[in-house]
């Protein structure tokens, strides 16, 4: 192996995968939305 390929094969940080559930990205980011829009209400910040 060459030092490029070696350095290519290592660039994946172990950061989130494309493939996945985005249903569920989507419903639990539109669910953190919501309790905080409730704690605002709740607290009277805005």
């Amino acid at each position: 192996m060459t030092a490029h390929s070696v350095t290519a094969a290592r660039t994946r940080t172990g950061g989130p995968r494309d493939d996945g559930p985005k249903i569920l990205e989507h419903v639990m980011g539109w669910t953190l939305v919501v309790v905080v829009a409730m704690l605002v209400a709740q607290f009277g910040l805005l």
